[in-house]
């Protein structure tokens, strides 16, 4: 296992980071043996837990702590469902995190839903809106009030003066968590029949979501609110949004409509993303990073799956842990092309 890297440096322009946060997706806990997935891919769940304890060893042992965690996602799997362990296994992965000196922002994934309803979430340690900013009123009052009111799960919070980070909802729309009754739940069965988004549907799956535009126009609210305020944004949702930054079926039914949302604003630079486990990178042509997160559950014994971000004036630095590469993504879209970004090496000393 890599050592915990205490004094970091890198070769960027600018001395220490503004602030720093991790990053981690798809540990997928669950009490049974290691196996083949649907995608015959091999996933360990006798690791996923030590996984996880190990990378917050590693948070808590850096010099410059980061001041959050982001979750993106699957903190269990959908094997605790049919076990009756949700609520056991949850309890024993959420257990872990109390030891971490940061606060964890959750987001959900498929499997948040093959376990529990959206009541059950909502009112969950899962549902992490006690975490978000409540002295923006102006931004407050264009989208409609606080996340409580919302029937979807997303929130904003901002760390530095320069900069926002939004927790999006990707299964806001979604045919995982039941409810014929619900509107929007027939809004989703509806869109998954009619293929109505997109020609090329082959990720129009049950195990993918959509945003809807209620969401959708709630977040074009807060991106406007940043680039008027001249923040910079890093937008988090389980799963990824551009076709380029996934090697498999993992997109959200809907990727056009928020990709138009987001390019309407200067201030988006990134977008982390889990459900692919494989991972996967792409800068758009707007300069965009969407980075989507090797999954935790499939990472082999004495490696890993996570990272942490070093926030600076020009770029984010990713220093990735086991499968996760090591990567600088500047904010300037001259500083790379619109395929690939280069690395940025970080020692110990």
């Amino acid at each position: 296992m890599e050592e915990p890297r205490k004094n970091m440096r890198c070769f960027c322009r600018h001395g220490p980071p503004y602030f720093t946060f991790g990053v981690i997706a798809d540990i997928q806990y669950a009490k049974k043996p290691d196996g083949l997935s649907g995608w015959k891919t091999m996933r360990y769940y006798s690791q996923s837990c030590l996984h996880l304890h190990d990378a917050i060893k590693q948070w808590n042992a850096e010099e410059i702590k980061p001041k959050f965690v982001l979750q993106l996602g699957d903190i269990i799997d959908g094997y605790n469902k049919r076990a009756g362990r949700s609520e056991k296994s949850l309890e024993v992965v959420l257990s872990m995190t109390k030891v971490a000196l940061m606060p964890f922002h959750h987001v959900w994934g498929n499997h948040e839903f093959y376990n529990f309803t959206r009541d059950y979430l909502m009112d969950s340690k899962l549902n992490t809106t006690w975490l978000e900013d409540k002295q923006t009123e102006e931004l407050d009052q264009s989208c409609g009030g606080t996340s409580e009111k919302k029937d979807y799960y997303a929130y904003h919070f901002s760390p530095h003066t320069k900069f926002r980070f939004v927790m999006v909802d990707t299964y806001d729309l979604n045919v995982i968590s039941g409810g014929a009754s619900n509107e929007k739940n027939r809004k989703s069965l509806h869109l998954l029949a009619s293929r109505e988004y997109n020609l090329i549907d082959y990720h129009m799956t049950e195990f993918n979501g959509g945003m809807s535009q209620e969401q959708l126009a709630w977040l074009n609210d807060v991106l406007t609110y940043s680039d008027k305020n001249g923040e910079k944004v890093i937008i988090a949702g389980h799963i990824p949004i551009h076709p380029n930054a996934k090697r498999s079926l993992c997109l959200a039914w809907n990727y056009d409509e928020i990709l138009k949302t987001i390019y309407c604003h200067p201030s988006v630079v990134c977008y982390f993303a889990g459900h692919d486990h494989s991972g996967g990178y792409y800068r758009d042509s707007h300069g965009v990073h969407h980075v989507t997160m090797e999954g935790v559950i499939e990472s082999l014994p004495g490696t890993n799956a996570f990272g942490t971000v070093l926030v600076y004036e020009d770029g984010l630095l990713l220093h990735g842990r086991g499968r996760v590469k090591d990567r600088f993504l500047p904010y300037d879209m001259e500083a790379t092309s619109s395929t690939s970004c280069f690395t940025c090496s970080v020692v110990s000393s």
